[in-house]
């Protein structure tokens, strides 16, 4: 069974990327993937990007879509088994995963973390209990600990951007030069998941780039995030000679889900990036994270890793199809 839940899933990166390169082009050259199935999308947390790209790519490979916000819309659902369940919750996720399958061929799901109890959230229990009882295809439409189809999307964009001889758009030549990519951290009035910086990371030691983390001491990510990547607490310095700048807030994962410092001098500003591009998976705080002369600026990507969110997910759901 072909699950979308990790960048993990991805067994061939480069072929997902010449494949997402043929989709940008001819959106609808998979749409017989699709034809006679649904897939039923769960949004326990807000969207909008994900929601809207992942329902444009669902129907470009010829699936019909039904959508339910089950944080409003639908019962509490229960994780544990073996609970007496006279509370808050309505109903078991085994009922529930059960259910949608009935009448969905594909499940995809949205569910953050609490920031409250680091091993519950790394339990991944909304993603994990359907993809045990649902018995059909699970995309991750952004966890607890993993936002797959931005890391993808954001992917797309860079191979899309490539900077090679001081040329953008084009691969990388045999001893041309490898572009640097620099993922910063921004200040954030609120304490944000790592789902994000952590997918972005695991995909990223994977492509052909010099890749750089910078941020204020007490933000380090998982080891599973950085593998042997070591931070660095200068941010001047990681910026350097950089090529593209992923700019994105986090919580502490040490201190689980707190704010430790709102920094305003980690903003990004146009005399930071330099000559690099910029990269953001929005929403961004303007002047807050980043100021409006990089966002309004010739070298923001933001639109480009939007668009590529529909390329992304047309690419995660026609894994699961096959």
């Amino acid at each position: 069974m072909n699950h979308y839940f990790t960048t993990d899933d991805i067994t061939d990166l480069p072929d997902w990327l010449e494949r997402g390169r043929a989709l940008a082009q001819d959106p609808i050259s998979l749409s017989h993937l699709g034809a006679g199935k649904t897939i039923c999308l769960l949004f326990f947390n807000n969207s909008l990007r994900t929601r809207l790209s992942t329902q444009k790519a669902a129907r470009n490979l010829g699936l019909e879509v039904m959508v339910m916000n089950v944080g409003s819309d639908g019962w509490n659902l229960e994780f544990e088994d073996g609970v007496r369940m006279d509370g808050g919750t309505a109903e078991h996720i085994r009922e529930a995963a059960g259910v949608v399958a009935q009448y969905a061929d594909l499940i995809g799901i949205r569910a953050f973390p609490g920031l409250k109890d680091r091993e519950i959230d790394l339990q991944e229990r909304v993603l994990k209990g359907f993809m045990e009882h649902s018995g059909i295809p699970v995309l991750n439409m952004e966890s607890a600990t993993a936002h797959p189809l931005q890391a993808l999307a954001d992917a797309l964009t860079v191979d899309q951007f490539q900077i090679a001889s001081g040329q953008a758009g084009q691969a990388i030549p045999s001893g041309g030069k490898v572009p640097k990519v620099v993922l910063s951290w921004a200040p954030h009035p609120r304490a944000l998941p790592h789902a994000v910086p952590n997918s972005f990371l695991r995909i990223f030691r994977r492509m052909p780039v010099e890749l750089v983390v910078t941020h204020p001491k007490g933000y380090e990510l998982s080891s599973w995030a950085m593998g042997e990547l070591k931070p660095t607490y200068d941010q001047q310095a990681a910026l350097k000679d950089a090529d593209f700048v992923y700019v994105k807030n986090w919580s502490s994962y040490s201190d689980y889900g707190k704010v430790l410092t709102e920094d305003p001098s980690w903003m990004m500003t146009a005399d930071k990036l330099g000559h690099a591009r910029f990269m953001h998976c929005l929403p961004v705080r303007r002047n807050v994270v980043v100021e409006d002369a990089v966002l309004d600026g010739s070298q923001t990507l933001i639109m480009e890793q939007a668009a590529n969110r529909t390329v992304a997910a047309s690419l995660a759901l026609s894994h699961m199809l096959r």
